[in-house]
């Protein structure tokens, strides 16, 4: 008889627990339904609510952090991350977060924006470089924070940073718990090569701009093997252009006297890292208010090619060439560093700003804001 009692009494405690547990379940996921995990949603059939992009929460939660999310909804794991981060919301007991995607005709700025006017604390891009670029541009000279969840091809910004870029569970902690580091912003202002191609415009970038071979790379990039290939679609794209005639540039830093010479590109930098841990521009750095100008060339063909690549290694690694040597070698690589630098181009070039062509141009001018935008980075 007290077996069947006991059993009775663990049964009858049992169907109470699942029923607090499927009420409790059901109060959660009308809530938030990306914080129950999918099967469940299934069972109790709990259907996802259309995310939140008016600017109004489901919690009163005046004294919480307020996110945003603006993403590419091209990237293919995108839906992912939309659950993910209602998810990690809620069981910080955040408010629901705003989602908002992206357009062909705005990447980002106007939706950055639109989360500003709605209260944001933070706003978190979930894309490429273009992405981040352009809620970059609403977010620069403002106190809201910038989050980084990296989905492109290169994603410059993200590795500059240091950031996880291949652990989502780290960025999006990251984005919702690591603290504010302020860096500088670069601007491009860009003189038409030709009239009626485009008007003379203004462009922010967070890593690097670039005239002449960089951005022909970019403009030839396939988008097909760049969805296979990484940022190693753009080393193939590079080397059409290796047999193109050098460019003639004059280049001002700041107010020092103008230099004139011939060479495959010039770079303006902020940052200095690439993809494969690569060190273009090694003493660049995101923060220390300057920018970082380097012209590099290469003569005799394959020979020249081979030498810069050799030269860009070697730097990378520390080692530095000597004038010495400079004389008798197929390449060159000239650093410079200042607030502001001015090019004029002998012929019309490709431009392009964190790895996006803006088409020819035939004078630029770029300078920093330091400090000027804030973007989480893991907490030390």
């Amino acid at each position: 008889m007290l077996p069947l009692i006991l059993g009775s009494i663990a049964l009858i405690v049992g169907v109470i627990a699942l029923v607090l547990a499927v009420s409790v379940t059901r109060r959660v996921g009308a809530r938030d339904p990306f914080a129950v995990p999918k099967f469940w949603r299934r069972v109790l059939r709990i259907k996802p609510a259309t995310a939140n992009v008016s600017g109004a929460f489901t919690i009163d939660a005046p004294d919480k952090q307020r996110v945003a999310f603006v993403a590419n909804p091209s990237k293919e794991s995108v839906t992912e991350i939309r659950e993910r981060a209602m998810r990690a919301c809620a069981i910080r007991y955040l408010p629901q977060p705003m989602w908002f995607e992206t357009t062909v005709d705005d990447p980002g700025t106007g939706q950055a924006r639109r989360a500003i006017a709605a209260g944001a604390d933070v706003v978190i891009a979930v894309g490429g470089d273009g992405t981040v670029r352009a809620v970059a541009e609403a977010l620069a000279g403002t106190d809201i924070a910038m989050g980084i969840l990296p989905m492109g091809t290169g994603n410059l910004f993200a590795r500059n940073l240091d950031l996880p870029i291949n652990d989502t569970s780290a960025l999006m902690r990251t984005a919702l718990e690591g603290v504010d580091r302020p860096v500088d912003v670069g601007y491009m202002d860009i003189e038409r090569a030709f009239p009626g191609h485009g008007e003379d415009s203004r462009h922010l970038f967070l890593v690097m701009a670039g005239a002449g071979i960089d951005a022909e790379m970019v403009a030839g990039a396939n988008a097909t093997l760049k969805r296979r290939l990484g940022w190693m679609a753009y080393f193939f794209a590079a080397l059409e252009h290796l047999g193109d005639k050098r460019m003639t540039a004059t280049v001002r830093i700041d107010d020092a006297e103008p230099v004139t010479n011939e060479m495959r590109t010039v770079l303006l930098a902020n940052a200095g890292r690439l993809p494969g841990g690569l060190q273009l521009i090694p003493d660049a750095s995101i923060s220390d208010g300057l920018l970082d100008i380097a012209t590099l060339d290469a003569r005799a063909g394959i020979v020249g090619w081979t030498d810069l690549f050799g030269s860009v290694i070697a730097q990378g690694a520390g080692i530095k060439q000597s004038e010495l040597l400079q004389a008798w070698r197929a390449s060159r690589i000239d650093h410079g560093r200042g607030s502001s630098v001015e090019i004029a181009m002998a012929s019309p070039q490709r431009v392009q700003v964190d790895g996006e062509e803006l088409g020819r141009a035939s004078r630029v001018k770029a300078w920093l804001e330091p400090g000027s935008l804030r973007v989480r980075v893991p907490a030390t």
